[in-house]
C-alpha cells in the first residue's frame, strides 16, 4: 500500500481488514516450518496441480495463519492493525521469512510443494 501512496498519491484505506496472499512464500514458511504438517509426506516429492485438495487446503489455511500470526505480533508489540497492517506483517516478515527459510531448505530457494501451475494462481 506505502508504494500506491507514494507513487501516485493515493489514499488506501481499511489496510487492516485485507487478505494475505496464500503464495508459496507466505505458505511455504508455514510447511518449512512446521507450522503445518503434511498427513502424507510424499506429497512433498511430486508435482501437484493447482486445483488438487492438498493445494486448495494449504491456500485457506495460509490465509487464516497469517491473520492470526499478524494478531499475535501486533498483541507481542502492543500495536494496533491500522499501526501495523497486515501487508506490513507480510513484507516485513512471513514473506521475507519464507524466501530465506525456502534457502536454507532448497538451494532453490523453491516451494516445499511443487505445483504444477496454469496461470490461474499466483
Amino acid at each position: 500500500m506505502d508504494a500506491l501512496q507514494l507513487a501516485l498519491g493515493l489514499k488506501v484505506t481499511n489496510t487492516d481488514v485485507m487478505t494475505g496472499l496464500p503464495e508459496y512464500r507466505n505458505g511455504g514458511l508455514l510447511i518449512d516450518t512446521c507450522v503445518l504438517r503434511l498427513k502424507d509426506q510424499a506429497w512433498l516429492d511430486q508435482e501437484v496441480n493447482v486445483g488438487t485438495q492438498l493445494v486448495v487446503e494449504w491456500r485457506a489455511l495460509t490465509v487464516s495463519l497469517l491473520d492470526q500470526i499478524a494478531e499475535k505480533l501486533r498483541a507481542k508489540l502492543g500495536v494496533s492493525a491500522e499501526a501495523l497492517p497486515l501487508a506490513s506483517v507480510l513484507e516485513g516478515g512471513t514473506w521475507q521469512a519464507g524466501r530465506e527459510v525456502a534457502k536454507m531448505k532448497r538451494a532453490d530457494g523453491s516451494s516445499p510443494i511443487k505445483i504444477r501451475l496454469n496461470g490461474t494462481v499466483f
